[in-house]
């Protein structure tokens, strides 16, 4: 079993930062991709970051250069630094992880989400 645990979100004004994190942990031989997506209420479950286990990273074009994705391997940990944040980032966070377990299976794993509201 594999469980994600994400942290950091809440309620910020705009133009604050916040710091997601997503440690993983249980059965896992190693992480592979570690990414976060968002979603609205009606609305469907976007990309805003993604980091390989080397470090290779891509956003969303409406975060590039306000976000920053890192992960500590030894940890198996991603982070999600937010700055500059805008009314439009608000919505819920979710932790997107693919690991290699301890049986050698690959499997993608999401994290509960968590609310990041910026108000204006």
């Amino acid at each position: 079993q594999v469980q994600l645990v994400e942290s950091g979100g809440g309620l910020v004004q705009a133009g604050g930062s916040l710091r997601l994190s997503c440690a993983a942990s249980g059965t896992i031989f190693s992480t592979i991709h570690m990414g976060w997506y968002r979603q609205n209420t009606g609305k469907q479950r976007e990309l805003v970051a993604r980091i390989g286990r080397g470090g290779s990273t891509n956003y969303a074009d409406s975060v590039k250069d306000r976000f920053t994705i890192s992960r500590d391997n030894a940890k198996n940990t991603g982070y999600l630094q937010m700055n500059s944040l805008k009314p439009e980032d608000t919505a819920v966070y979710y932790c997107n992880v693919g690991v290699v377990t301890t049986t050698y299976l690959v499997s993608d794993y999401w994290g509960q989400g968590t609310q990041v509201t910026v108000s204006s």
